[in-house]
């Protein structure tokens, strides 16, 4: 076995519970001690969170940068904008040394939806400070970036209570 200064997880698929595991990261990287940042690319901060409201009271520093859901979108111009003002808080933030654990909820989206080059993303995670560690969540995550990462889970729905016409509940879903 090797240790390293820093590793990439990502956490893909169609399952729930991508980013209530990076969340849980976020808990356990913050009761080591570390600094730790949130990036999120596509939720908007309408939604009062429970991992926010956490986040919040541990002194985490969160950025909450997208504007919603892309089909609830009325100007798609300024959402790509957003994502790519994300990308940029986030790239700043892996380059600076500040942080031992940043989480980028969402940004796969970003990619799927050419708002961000995945070559860009690829760059800025290969030279980001040699000590942060990553965890970036989402569908469909490119190829490259699964590449480039040391651990790669696939969340796969069998079941969702969306599908039986359950509303998110808050605590579980948010």
């Amino acid at each position: 076995m090797t240790r390293v200064e820093s590793i990439i997880l990502v956490n893909t698929g169609y399952g729930k519970g991508k980013s209530s595991a990076a969340f849980g990261v976020m808990s356990r990287g913050w009761a080591r001690g570390w600094r730790v940042g949130v990036v999120q690319f596509i939720k908007s901060g309408k939604w009062k969170t429970g991992e926010k409201k956490l986040a919040d009271h541990l002194g985490i520093e969160w950025h909450t940068l997208g504007d919603g859901f892309t089909w609830e979108s009325t100007d798609l111009d300024e959402t790509a904008a957003k994502g790519r003002h994300a990308f940029e808080v986030a790239s700043q933030m892996l380059a600076s040394g500040d942080y031992d654990l940043l989480i980028f909820d969402e940004l796969t989206y970003a990619v799927k939806y050419g708002w961000i080059e995945v070559n860009e993303v690829i760059e800025a995670l290969k030279t980001r400070s040699p000590k942060t560690n990553v965890v970036i969540t989402g569908r469909d995550c490119p190829v490259e970036i699964i590449e480039l990462a040391d651990t790669v889970t696939e969340m796969r729905k069998i079941k969702h209570a969306y599908d039986q016409g359950i509303k998110a509940k808050k605590g579980i879903e948010y």
